[in-house]
Formats: C-alpha cells, sequence, structure tokens
C-alpha cells in the first residue's frame, strides 16, 4: 500500500524532504492532503496549449488514415455489444467521429500522446504517492463525454501490485455544461470495497455485475453524505484520482457539444514491470522526466509514428493568478 494510503501519514515531512517539491508549479504538501482525504487533486494550468494541439492534430490525422491503421477502439454501443473492441480500419469514420468511442493506447504511436501522459507535472505528484518511479499503463482518447455508470478503477484495472495505480484526466478542451460532464465523489476512496461475488476484482467468475458496482457505489456514497461534484476545468488542467475514487459521466445532455480528454492510467515499477500484453519478456521502454511507459509489443510498427509532439515543449507559460480566467 502507497505510503500516503496508511494511517496518519507525516505529509508535511515528506515534502520537506521531496527533491521537486520547491520547483512544482503547485503546492505539493496541499495536494497531497487533498489526495488522502478526498482522493483526487485538480492542477490548474500546467500542460502549454501547443502540446495539447499537437496531440489532437495526431488524433485528427489518426481519424482522417484511420482504414491504414490496426489500432484498437472501444465502441459501447447496442449494435457492437458483441464485439465492442474492433481495429480502427474496420471501423465506419462517422461511428469513429461519435459518441461511446474510446481510442486506446494512442500514446504508443504519438510522441505528443507519451509527453503528455509522463508530463513533469503529472509525474512528479505520482512519483510522491507512489515514492517510486511511475510508469504509465495504458490511455484512453475520448471526443464525446463517456456517459459511463458510477465505476471505481481498481477492479477493472488491475497491475501487478493492485493497490500501486492511480489515473490522470487531462483537459483537451475546456468542458462545457451539458457536455457530459465527469463527475465524481468526494471521498469516495474510503467506502467499503464491493464484493462482485468472487472478491473486489472484476473478472470472469464474478457473479455481479458493473450495473450492480455502479448502484452500490452510489448508495454508499449517499449513505456517507459525500458529496457528487462535476468536474468543469479548462484545457491544460489535469484531474488526478485515486484507484478508488468513485466517478462516472454525466449523460450528454447537448449533442452538439464535445469534451476532448485523455485519460492514462499508471502505477510504479514495483507495480507494473511487464506490458499486459507480453508479460514474459521485459519491455521496451521510452522515459520522459525519469518516468516511464512500455512500447506496445504487439504493434510495434506505429510506435512514435506520429512525431509531431517531438519539436514540442511540454511546459504550461507561467500566468499570474488573476489572469487565469483569462486564457
Amino acid at each position: 500500500m502507497p505510503w500516503i494510503d496508511k494511517k496518519d501519514p507525516d505529509i508535511d515531512g515528506f515534502v520537506r524532504s521531496f527533491p521537486k517539491a520547491p520547483h512544482l508549479p503547485y503546492d505539493l504538501a496541499e495536494k497531497l492532503k487533498s489526495w488522502r482525504n478526498d482522493g483526487f487533486v485538480i492542477l490548474e494550468n500546467v500542460i502549454s496549449q501547443e502540446l495539447l494541439d499537437a496531440y489532437l492534430a495526431d488524433v485528427q490525422e489518426l481519424i482522417e488514415r484511420h482504414k491504414e491503421f490496426d489500432i484498437s477502439i472501444r465502441i459501447d454501443r447496442p449494435e457492437y455489444q458483441r464485439h465492442p473492441v474492433m481495429k480502427i480500419k474496420e471501423v465506419p469514420r462517422e461511428i469513429i467521429e461519435g459518441q461511446y468511442i474510446k481510442i486506446m493506447d494512442f500514446h504508443n504511436a504519438s510522441v505528443a500522446g507519451k509527453k503528455l501522459m509522463l508530463h513533469n507535472a503529472i509525474v512528479s505528484f505520482l512519483q510522491a504517492v507512489f515514492q517510486e518511479k511511475v510508469v504509465a499503463m495504458q490511455s484512453l482518447t475520448f471526443l464525446y463525454g463517456s456517459q459511463q455508470e458510477t465505476h471505481q478503477d481498481f477492479p477493472y484495472v488491475v497491475p501487478q501490485v493492485p493497490s500501486h495505480l492511480a489515473a490522470a484526466w487531462i483537459a483537451l478542451e475546456d468542458v462545457r455544461p451539458g457536455s457530459g460532464e465527469l463527475h465524481y465523489y468526494v471521498g469516495s476512496h474510503k467506502i467499503r470495497k464491493f464484493n462482485w461475488g468472487n472478491g473486489i476484482f472484476f473478472n470472469g467468475e464474478s457473479t455481479k455485475n458493473p450495473t450492480d458496482f455502479g448502484r452500490y457505489l452510489v448508495a454508499e456514497c449517499e449513505r456517507m453524505g459525500l458529496e457528487k461534484k462535476t468536474l468543469l476545468i479548462n484545457k491544460g488542467d489535469v484531474l488526478i484520482w485515486h484507484a478508488a475514487l468513485a466517478h462516472g459521466g454525466e449523460p450528454i445532455l447537448d449533442g452538439e457539444l464535445t469534451r476532448k480528454s485523455y485519460v492514462c492510467h499508471y502505477s510504479s515499477a514495483q507495480g507494473y514491470y511487464r506490458h499486459r500484453h507480453d508479460l514474459v519478456n521485459e519491455p521496451v521502454r521510452h522515459s520522459y522526466n525519469n518516468a516511464d511507459v512500455f512500447a506496445d509489443p504487439n504493434l510495434p510498427q506505429y510506435e512514435n509514428s506520429f512525431k509531431r509532439g517531438e519539436a514540442v515543449e511540454e511546459s504550461a507559460p507561467t500566468v499570474p493568478a488573476g489572469q487565469k480566467n483569462a486564457l
């Protein structure tokens, strides 16, 4: 279990000894206390517009040239229920650009995606949480709100050390009301774990389903009086959340509104030391900011083939607090 999840962690003492703390664009002690109490933190204006735009351009190019790629997408529409994960080249463009779509692990092909995923502001915070080298596990790219039921991540995304798991939600555009905003319950990372009928992880032997899970989480959060919030943040802001934070996607009320976002899951060097597609061989590693992401052993032909991000700096400009809303 990470130190911060244990009883009475000395956050102020840790921050005094953490070399990166004085150089971060946020108060690390304040953020760690929010993580401990609330199960999430929001980092404002930490990612440059240029890097975000480079990634968005890569995504647009992927869509326009989709018939050339074996990259996977997940389609959560009724007509794709039997085979929700498909190669993007097999899916019509109008489906790819519609709702209920997740582009899976595009960071493998996109240099900008890797730089976003392993941005210094994100990995520095997670290094403090894990007290280890950070390893990115996977990514999902959304054009619209997910409209997912309330859930927690840890039953579905399971690293080799299950407690070493966290996620980041990167806003690729300003989030507008009615776009299917992300919702979350403050402090819900501390509620009692759901029993799937065979333990706390979801697998082929579970006797309960994700709808049962969602109903339990909502009922338990309401029973404890936990506040439900929706996420309205701006392009370049980042939400980082605990693997046990209950969250989901609100219904899309305005079908004209996109909600472009980039979700990444993380573990530690101890928690994730083999690629999930090859649990035997040493992975090929790409490193930024002293954090790693593994090359996809199944699709080496696409690795770093979208190169826009190579010439882009990751840092966001320094903006006085009173001017942030003008961006």
